[in-house]
């Protein structure tokens, strides 16, 4: 199968992580990928230095390629926009954010051209399907995680890690607030595989998620995880047995992360039992296996 992936994303996120991951694994198999990315983007040079063909993303270059490949596969919002007006192909999309769907006459026209939907988790096909998008039409798909490294061995005198964000909706606030009470030091992260090799927890705090691919990858390296329990978040892991969830409350979060250093025991349980989720629902054969059964579903044969 020949597949077009387009991605606007100016930065290396999550997302962009993930369009890569993809794109190798879909290699592996035996398929065919170019990527349309943002020029000088992080995930344009990366496309290159993986040896993809990959050119800038503009529609003019959606309209002129798509012609010749199989099926086309955009990863975000603007992207979307221009499949919808200049796929000569079937087209899937890859929904990765936990905001509601935009309701106006030009977003329906745009909702309903797309083949089908990959919703990062089950909370995003329920925004989907609320914004009218059929559930026939909409596969999820989770992300896949695949960390070069894992954790030394736990030790509550490590740090916590909590990732380097100026978004509000990220809930930096509530952790430093939880940090003064709790007493426990922080490290905010912008390098998590780095980091995380000595952490003694990984707080991630939203208030607002699709799924949360920084705590897939504190899981599979092996640090305990506290985690709002809100989105697509609240699909990871059983609580207490693979993470702790908390509520967006300074004074539950000081509690777990106390509850962490003080227990061992549950510290190494959570680790353990953490890797084991992993491997259960969030691997690269997930990942492809999902992905290409929507592909065929988009093109008529599955």
């Amino acid at each position: 199968m020949r597949i077009l992936h387009i991605d606007t994303g100016a930065e290396m996120r999550g997302g962009q992580h993930q369009v890569l991951l993809l794109m190798k694994e879909l290699r592996e198999a035996g398929h065919e990928c170019e990527l349309l990315a943002r020029e000088h983007s992080p995930l344009w040079r990366a496309g290159i230095g993986a040896d993809f063909p990959t050119d800038a993303a503009k529609s003019s270059a959606v309209l002129g390629r798509s012609g010749k490949f199989d099926i086309v596969h955009v990863h975000d919002a603007r992207a979307h926009s221009m499949a919808a007006v200049s796929s000569r192909r079937r087209f899937v999309v890859s929904r990765r954010v936990a905001f509601p769907v935009r309701k106006s006459a030009a977003s329906s026209v745009k909702y309903k051209r797309a083949a089908r939907y990959l919703a990062v988790s089950r909370f995003v096909a329920a925004e989907l399907q609320k914004a009218g998008v059929p559930e026939k039409k909409i596969d999820v798909v989770y992300d896949a995680v695949d960390s070069p490294v894992l954790s030394q061995a736990w030790n509550p005198e490590y740090p916590a890690v909590a990732l380097t964000t100026d978004d509000p909706q990220k809930g930096r606030d509530l952790i430093e607030s939880s940090a003064k009470t709790s007493g426990v030091e922080v490290l905010y992260s912008d390098d998590l595989i780095r980091d995380l090799v000595r952490a003694s927890m990984f707080v991630y705090i939203s208030r607002s998620e699709g799924l949360g691919s920084g705590v897939l990858l504190a899981m599979q390296m092996g640090v305990p995880v506290i985690a709002s329990s809100v989105g697509g978040l609240a699909e990871i892991f059983s609580d207490g047995v693979s993470g702790i969830y908390v509520e967006n409350d300074a004074t539950d979060i000081a509690r777990a992360m106390r509850r962490v250093l003080a227990n061992r025991t549950l510290s190494l349980q959570l680790i353990e039992n953490g890797r084991k989720r992993i491997a259960e629902a969030f691997t690269k054969d997930h990942l492809l296996a999902g992905t290409t059964a929507a592909y065929e579903r988009a093109l008529g044969r599955g």
